[in-house]
């Protein structure tokens, strides 16, 4: 399996790109939101960076390999999780997929089914069915901060306990370290039943919502 991709990026098209990794072309498919800051990968010798999400797409009498790249691994997990949806498959969601993910995660999080069917081949039923699939699940991705150049999001994979999971995320995401302390303290003193990262992360996000729609005095 293909995992990441280092090449010259030589020619772009609305989903898919084509990178020249020493005389070999690979096709790959990117959402818009990869596409649009693709150029911010790149390293000092003009090479493109990229995750990559490598399947299989099954026909009747053969197997298509293929390739969908990420800027990093959070906008990868992103997708793995809109994907979960079903009747959403890769090609489908690369498509789909032609907003900032922090965008989508909040039409998610607010049950906003008019601004989900606005999204290419996403219709009412499907915006429902998303809602009920992601709501709850997906708070992380809303705390995603502007790009950035150079940044490295390798999992190291060693164990960590759920607050230092935490913590690792928001610094993937580009919070300061010391900023992402102060979140995680003060979103456990006010609820101190939280036992893992995801919910640690989800209401994280859910007082910056809290936050943005609270009327200044």
């Amino acid at each position: 399996m293909i995992a990441r991709i280092t090449g010259k990026l030589v020619q772009r098209e609305d989903h898919s790109i084509i990178v020249n990794v020493h005389g070999v072309f690979y096709e790959i498919m990117v959402p818009t939101f990869v596409l649009e800051h693709i150029d911010e990968t790149k390293d000092s010798q003009g090479d493109v960076h990229l995750i990559i999400y490598h399947y299989l797409q099954i026909g009747p009498s053969s197997a298509i390999p293929t390739l969908i790249g990420f800027i990093n691994h959070i906008e990868r997990d992103f997708f793995l999780q809109f994907i979960k949806v079903s009747g959403i498959g890769p090609r489908a969601a690369v498509r789909a997929l032609n907003q900032p993910i922090t965008q989508i995660t909040r039409a998610i999080h607010e049950g906003d089914t008019e601004y989900l069917k606005t999204l290419p081949g996403i219709g009412i039923q499907k915006a429902k069915e998303i809602i009920a699939k992601l709501q709850g699940k997906v708070g992380r991705f809303g705390l995603i901060q502007d790009h950035g150049k150079n940044v490295c999001l390798s999992s190291t994979g060693e164990s960590v306990d759920w607050q230092k999971e935490a913590l690792d995320i928001l610094l993937q995401l580009q919070y300061r370290r010391q900023e992402a302390k102060e979140m995680i303290a003060k979103t456990l003193e006010r609820s101190k039943n939280i036992r893992t990262a995801e919910e640690l992360l989800n209401e994280i996000y859910n007082q910056k919502i809290r936050t943005v729609h609270t009327p200044s005095n």
